[in-house]
């Protein structure tokens, strides 16, 4: 895996940036990211379907201790994935098939950012303008062949 730092990024003014080679590197990338992302934050995982968002969240849960990689499943079609940890309970959302406000109401997000003891990291948020305006942090995955992914951290401290 290699590190890279810019000074682009429109969060916190710098995005860091990686490159991954293997599905295994993107799980280690998780796990080391764990210290930014604080309680009570919500994170936008953006990239392309297949790009790896999953295989990041297996690394994020697995460095809060909240569940295996084996347990992190996509929850492309449950939309919400729950993982307690003991300092943290992580939320994996998905929002691909949401498609209205109304059909948002009903997932009781709002509940969920409502504790501040819970990590929410949503797929396809930036559908909904609300959730970009108001996310803490964006992490962007990009495919750059069968297994290398371009990731980006913006607004992580």
């Amino acid at each position: 895996m290699s590190v890279r730092d810019s000074d682009k990024g429109s969060r916190a003014g710098s995005a860091k940036k990686y490159t991954t080679h293997a599905a295994e590197e993107t799980v280690a990338l998780g796990r080391k990211l764990v210290p930014a992302l604080k309680p009570g934050s919500m994170v936008l995982l953006r990239g392309d379907l297949g790009a790896g968002k999953t295989t990041l969240v297996k690394g994020i849960a697995e460095g809060l201790n909240a569940a295996t990689r084996d347990d992190v499943t996509s929850p492309t079609f449950t939309l919400i994935h729950e993982y307690r940890g003991p300092d943290v309970t992580l939320y994996h959302v998905d929002l691909y098939r949401i498609e209205t406000e109304r059909e948002l109401e009903t997932l009781g997000l709002d509940e969920i950012f409502a504790d501040d003891g819970n990590l929410v990291l949503i797929e396809w948020g930036e559908k909904l303008p609300r959730f970009v305006a108001e996310c803490d942090a964006e992490i962007r995955i990009e495919r750059m062949g069968e297994s290398e992914r371009r990731i980006s951290v913006v607004g992580a401290s």
